[in-house]
């Protein structure tokens, strides 16, 4: 389905539960067969490990129970190609909360493509996206520029089409919440409230 740039905010106008373990469940249903992958939750730190002898089997870990984590690091596995899903943390650099400004900047500049992906994933199960600068200590919030990326990001999408598994993904959560119309309902001004 690629329809136009949708320009409302219908599908998170529902009240639901939204549980962890829901998405835990979607996502190795989906995955853990095709690709060897699979979802937890419970963890300090969010993180990506591949496969090892020890450990068969690809493992993406969230942090605690939070949805929005669950969300956010399946939107990093889905961009995340079969190189990088060979490296712990797929080989990226992450400097943790407190960054300068230039650093804000760059980690910025890798977030825009997870977080339109992650956007596209929260609207498919009704729930609130919110943008992460993921700098609190800094006192830096997410720039204009950052949400005009992603906003940018989620037209091309429209266009293009989401990648296999991003689109497997939110076939999936559209089914188990009852959303029609997974790629409808997204509005710049969304990003600012």
């Amino acid at each position: 389905m690629r329809p136009g740039i949708p320009q409302t905010s219908g599908n998170i106008d529902v009240i639901m539960q939204h549980n962890t373990q829901d998405l835990v469940t979607l996502f190795n249903k989906t995955f853990l067969t095709t690709d060897n992958t699979e979802l937890a939750g419970g963890y300090n730190e969010p993180l990506y490990q591949p496969a090892t002898p020890d450990n068969p089997t690809h493992r993406i870990l969230f942090t605690h129970d939070y949805f929005a984590s669950a969300l956010h690091e399946v939107a990093h596995w889905c961009v995340a190609g079969p190189t990088r899903r060979q490296r712990v943390d797929y080989g990226y650099w992450y400097e943790p909360d407190g960054r300068t400004q230039e650093q804000q900047h760059l980690f910025e500049q890798v977030e825009v493509r997870p977080q339109a992906f992650e956007w596209i994933f929260a609207n498919a199960c009704r729930y609130r996206f919110r943008i992460s600068a993921d700098n609190l200590m800094a006192g830096n919030s997410a720039s204009h520029t950052f949400k005009d990326n992603i906003f940018k990001e989620v037209q091309t999408i429209f266009c293009t089409g989401l990648p296999a598994r991003a689109q497997r993904f939110t076939d999936a959560l559209a089914r188990f919440y009852g959303c029609h119309s997974p790629l409808e309902g997204f509005s710049r001004q969304y990003l600012d409230q």
